[in-house]
């Protein structure tokens, strides 16, 4: 099949204008008689729940967790975008289009992109308005910080936590539905599969996780809001629990899954202590703006480190390598995360890493004590103040604008960063890739939507920093409750789906075998057993850095692992009762799939571009010696898999980028 992306006619700036205008829409009255399912209840689904509940719809809501309180969107941090330009430093809508476009190396769709700049300045509005406690300046006004890939501040936060807020607040609007009835909640449950009926997404199988009892549930359309994919590789910055069931399955069942390999390497996460971790910490990006990152600049110190018998506060100023700021001197430790991770890499693969696994770096914040502790000094009238207490006064700054991920770091570390420089490492973070949806955010499946990270939509081959809060609240707030209106005003005399049909049986039957397959194998290994091992093959040979050969054996290895998983693996507990490890057998069942077509992805696309570095793809010479070459002759298309049973057997189709309003150029932060 042609995919087609329904991207509205008309000069980019009005596109969406236009489009709303012309839109179906679905009258008040029969909003009543149309039910909608969402799945997922973190800052994309919780949205589009509370939006499409206001405007009359009902909406059945799924969350794996107790309550959408605990959607993994509360780890987010550090800020979210939006293009008010309150600095009055040059922002525009235009401008934050065209950073995002470009941070994500030229791979997403235009027109998508630029209907997020168009909205972001209303999502500020909104979380206001429900009471999100963003940072504010002396005078009252709303605060601004600046991230990774950007010249401008656009991102607005609440101090490191900024995630948390806007989950609250979205909670809280789901909250007054639920009250009204016109949400109805369902915490603990997971989604196990897809119904369909005439091509259509027509509801959902579900398992209740604390009484395991398989559900039924119908609606007019779906909207799957169940995150990324990057616990893939076993450690990462996501929650234990976050998972790519929900996707995986629809696409299975028909949705094409679309770019599998763009992931991100976060930069700025608490290194690993050992092989006994189970996830990683993320220390927030925003903490690139006054934190200076180095290494020692000769080999020498930096064994002592490793060994314990040299500190880094020892290291003299001339002896340390700012290496982002030597390098990319225009945007300094500001670069977007794809170089940001790399650049680090590279050093500790030097020699030059500097915990004792060899794999760290420093983020130092001395020099920002000193700034803003001089600044203070001047506000204060304090005249020639010591160094002690410049110090106290910039670290108070600090403290506030940072406070709870300092706290975060001494208790995970047990060293005061205050005192001594933070050590951070790359870590598997966020996922760009996804499943494909055109522009009203459909899958390739009618009626079947998706939003939020578990779709591919907006950042192209690396996400820009803060622009994942921005991008799941726009489509749950502002895009999806306008585009699903005009697939449902088909369907006001539809009536009530019924769930006696021979599709619900069918999919509950699917269901039900798997579980009872999973709890009647008599293996030998645990779940996370093989977890672990498509960990280490993802990181080792589809990590932050790919070739060829090891693109092969992965894709090999993957496969093995899986063959072994289905005939080794064990189950203990019940399908009629809480069995956690049963949840994690599915989950893990369906990322040693996952796994090959990210490997089978990245393989096919031969050109270094965002978080996708190829080894065999680097500019040989000039002033991006080293960097990531792209081609975008051969490879400025997004892959869009269609599933075929084995994920080697996945059939490629390839929706064309066109880049009318911005230029195709190399991406430099030099």
């Amino acid at each position: 099949m042609a995919l087609d992306s329904k991207v509205p006619e008309g000069p980019i700036k009005d596109k969406w204008t236009i489009y709303k205008d012309k839109i179906n829409l679905v009258n008040p009255a029969n909003k009543r008689n149309i039910d909608i399912i969402v799945v997922g209840t973190g800052l994309a689904g919780g949205s589009a729940a509370a939006t499409l509940a206001e405007l009359g719809y009902n909406v059945k809501a799924f969350a794996y967790q107790d309550s959408p309180r605990r959607a993994h969107s509360i780890a987010a941090q550090g800020g979210i975008n939006a293009a008010k330009n309150y600095q009055g430093d040059g922002d525009s809508n235009y401008r934050l289009f065209y950073d995002t476009v470009k941070g994500g190396d030229y791979r997403s769709r235009e027109a998508n992109v630029h209907r997020l700049a168009e909205v972001s300045g209303n999502i500020i509005d909104q979380c206001v308005a429900q009471g999100v406690p963003f940072a504010r300046d002396y005078g009252g006004l709303l605060d601004n910080r600046s991230f990774g890939g950007v010249l401008v501040s656009r991102t607005f936060y609440a101090k490191g936590q900024t995630g948390q807020q806007l989950l609250l607040g979205c909670y809280s609007a789901m909250n007054r539905q639920i009250a009204r009835g016109k949400i109805e909640m369902f915490n603990r449950h997971e989604m196990l599969d897809v119904v369909k009926i005439d091509g259509k997404a027509r509801g959902i199988i579900a398992r209740n996780l604390i009484t395991g009892e398989i559900e039924r549930h119908s609606a007019h359309a779906v909207v799957i809001a169940t995150g990324g994919y990057g616990n893939v590789y076993f450690l990462s910055t996501n929650a234990m629990g976050s998972n790519a069931t929900a996707a995986w399955k629809i696409h299975k069942k028909g949705a094409f899954f679309a770019n599998p390999c763009f992931t991100q390497i976060h930069p700025t996460c608490i290194p690993r202590s050992g092989d006994y971790q189970s996830k990683l910490t993320l220390m927030s990006e925003s903490l690139r703006n006054d934190g200076r990152i180095w290494v020692p600049a000769r080999i020498e110190d930096a064994k002592l480190i490793q060994q314990g018998k040299l500190k880094p506060t020892e290291i003299a100023e001339e002896n340390r390598d700012y290496y982002l700021e030597r390098r990319y001197p225009a945007f300094g430790n500001l670069v977007p995360r794809d170089v940001a991770s790399r650049a680090a890499k590279e050093r500790c693969d030097a020699g030059y890493g500097v915990n004792a696994t060899g794999e760290a770096v420093y983020l130092d914040f001395a020099s920002a004590f000193e700034r803003y502790g001089k600044e203070q000094a001047k506000i204060h009238g304090i005249k020639n103040p010591s160094k002690e207490k410049i110090k106290e006064l910039g670290q108070a700054i600090i403290e506030q604008k940072y406070g709870n991920l300092f706290q975060m770091y001494e208790k995970i570390i047990a060293e005061n960063p205050y005192e001594t420089p933070m050590m951070i490492y790359p870590a598997t973070h966020y996922t760009m890739g996804g499943v494909w949806v055109d522009y009203n955010l459909m899958t390739t499946v009618e009626g079947l939507y998706c939003i939020g990270e578990a779709n591919f939509s907006d950042h192209g081959a690396n996400r820009l920093g803060a622009s994942a809060l921005m991008q799941g609240l726009a489509d749950g707030y502002f895009v999806l409750p306008y585009t699903i209106g005009d697939y449902l005003s088909n369907d006001i005399r539809t009536g009530a789906i019924p769930t006696d049909t021979k599709e619900f049986d069918d999919a509950e039957k699917e269901v039900t075998d798997r579980i009872n397959f999973f709890l009647n194998n008599k293996g030998t290994k645990s779940v996370d057993h093989f977890h672990k091992r498509l960990g280490k093959v993802m990181w080792d040979k589809v990590g932050m850095s790919r070739n060829e050969k090891d693109l092969k054996a992965a894709m090999a290895e993957i496969k093995a692992i899986r063959e072994e998983f289905w005939k080794d693996v064990m189950v203990p507990g019940a399908a009629n009762e809480m069995n956690v490890e049963l949840e994690k057998a599915g989950r893990v069942a369906d990322f040693l799939e996952l796994g090959e077509l990210f490997a089978k992805d990245a393989l096919i696309r031969n050109e270094s571009c965002g978080g996708h570095f190829r080894e065999e793809s680097v500019e040989l010479d000039g002033e991006q010696k080293g960097e990531a070459k792209r081609n975008d002759k051969d490879f400025a298309f997004v892959s869009a898999w269609e599933y075929k049973g084995e994920p080697a057997d996945a059939v490629l189709h390839k929706e064309q980028l066109e880049f009318k309003d911005i230029e195709l150029k190399q991406r430099s932060y030099k």
